[in-house]
């Protein structure tokens, strides 16, 4: 029996799981660290943090385990994408990674349509400018900290650099190097155009693979620390939610997802690039090679209902220790006594602005409809289902393009709660099912591993052999006009408020 490791470099934390041959996990931990703001509307974190929990998770599983490190035939590394990574001559992090949602880039992306044109963008990116993807943040810092800049030589995305770390290798993969705006996403290769436009040295950008290739090996160094085999394989792996579509089996046409983590994702797997002119979906390459995905998000998905539980939700927090059992638990239990609608209260989950539909970085979360008979159960139940509302505007787009979102798995910590897949299924209207496994994006690393070790073929056959459906939640149809007559209200509310952020924004 062979193995494979799967690390997922996420915002709150990275989760490292050992799995073999067949899916099956061996062994599994997570790592927390911090997030800073030092502004409204930043957000940083220290790639050290990265490294560090990759070493350390790797280091548990293996441990844990007790597989030989001879048996394990590839580390996979999925991540949260669009962070940048800047390291000086001696490969030392010349500052704070500016993560994802960070919304602070907004004049560099009013720069970018200056110097490369709106149209030409999405033409060769296949997205708009976006204030929370990488190309931004290269120009804020080159604008904001030239002295920064001026000491730059390589420029990595988070799980890249925890490769790095492990191999020696200046390399990336397809999927997140198409959250840079930097690569030609129909061609799947850096865009010599948009780097001279935007004078980008393209030597600091690193090699590009597709995501199950091989494009490292463990360096003594990384073995010493992580319990691992020097010379084992370290494949290109993929972005957060390109290895959530393998882990789940999103590899062929007609499959989708819906992930709620700390961002909310629509994700649907096409043959063929295909691009929304209005930017409001993105369009990058898939982990599988030879495809492209189309994926809508939400920014403050679990973000929402983790800030309302950090917040407000201190005795679910007590009594869930005393019970043994997990806090999010209660909070579903607590919200499912609240009826459809929250009692005629809704919430817009924009705490760190949005992407899909609006493009607004400048947007902010909001509780529409309070009134004093409300109780913290309505507010509970208004995050969910405002969380929900949000993902079901990324189907609408996915719909209006004609890709079919009709076969729809959930995932990610959202997708692990009954009540939140019960809204989702009502709000799409159609079945939506969980994987056998939990693991997602873990899973899919560790896949992509498999077959750059040549344990499989391809992902999709990789993919047949491991992913299976677990549970399947229908629509409840009684209950369906009532979400749709909520949500159609929901619609109603960014484009009455839109001019009050932007206002709200420009205050102080």
């Amino acid at each position: 029996m062979k193995y494979a490791i799967g690390i997922d470099l996420g915002t709150s934390g990275t989760k490292t799981v050992l799995f073999d041959q067949l899916g099956k996990v061996i062994a599994s931990k997570t790592i927390e660290y911090p997030m800073y703001q030092p502004k409204n509307g930043y957000a940083e974190q220290d790639p050290a943090d990265w490294y560090n929990a990759a070493v350390n998770t790797c280091k548990a599983v293996i441990t844990e385990s007790g597989v030989s490190p001879d048996d394990i035939a590839g580390v996979g590394i999925s991540g949260q994408m669009h962070g940048l990574v800047m390291l000086d001559e001696n490969n030392d992090v010349i500052r704070r990674s500016i993560i994802w949602c960070d919304q602070r880039t907004a004049k560099e992306v009013e720069q970018m349509n200056e110097l490369v044109g709106r149209e030409k963008l999405i033409e060769i990116t296949a997205n708009p400018a976006l204030t929370g993807w990488t190309a931004a943040k290269i120009l804020w810092v080159r604008n904001n900290e030239p002295d920064n800049y001026a000491k730059c030589r390589h420029i990595l995305l988070p799980k890249d650099y925890v490769r790095f770390m492990f191999t020696g290798e200046y390399a990336t993969e397809v999927s997140d190097a198409s959250g840079m705006q930097l690569l030609d996403v129909p061609r799947r290769c850096w865009s010599e155009e948009i780097c001279k436009k935007l004078d980008i040295d393209m030597s600091m950008l690193a090699k590009v693979y597709e995501s199950c290739e091989v494009t490292g090996h463990i360096t003594a160094e990384a073995a010493a620390l992580t319990g691992l085999k020097a010379g084992t394989p370290v494949v290109g792996g993929a972005g957060d939610n390109a290895a959530a579509a393998v882990g789940t089996g999103v590899v062929t046409d007609g499959k989708a997802f819906t992930t709620i983590g700390t961002s909310g994702v629509v994700f649907a797997h096409t043959a063929a690039p295909s691009i929304d002119p209005k930017g409001r979906v993105h369009t990058c390459c898939a982990a599988v090679p030879g495809a492209w995905h189309i994926m809508g998000v939400t920014q403050g998905a679990g973000l929402s209902l983790k800030w309302f539980r950090d917040n407000f939700c201190a005795p679910e927090k007590e009594t869930a220790k005393y019970m043994g059992v997990d806090e999010y638990y209660l909070m579903d239990k607590e919200a499912e006594t609240v009826p459809i609608g929250a009692n005629r209260l809704i919430y817009m989950p924009y705490l760190m602005g949005e992407r899909t539909p609006h493009l607004d970085p400048d947007a902010r979360g909001v509780f529409f409809g309070l009134s004093a008979m409300h109780t913290k159960k309505d507010m509970l139940r208004a995050v969910m289902e405002g969380v929900a509302y949000s993902l079901r505007d990324c189907v609408e787009i996915c719909r209006e393009m004609e890709i079919n979102v009709s076969d729809m798995m959930a995932c990610g910590g959202g997708g692990s709660s009954p009540l939140w897949r019960q809204m989702l299924a009502d709000l799409y209207n159609c079945p939506v099912k969980t994987a056998s496994s939990k693991e997602g994006p873990a899973l899919g690393a560790a896949i992509l591993a498999f077959v750059g070790a040549g344990i499989y073929k391809s992902v999709p056959e990789a993919c047949e052999k491991i992913v299976g459906t677990d549970k399947i939640c229908e629509p409840v149809q009684a209950d369906v006009p009532t979400y749709e007559s909520f949500y159609r209200l929901y619609t109603q509310l960014y484009p009455a408020m839109k001019d009050c952020f932007a206002a709200l924004a420009s205050i102080g």
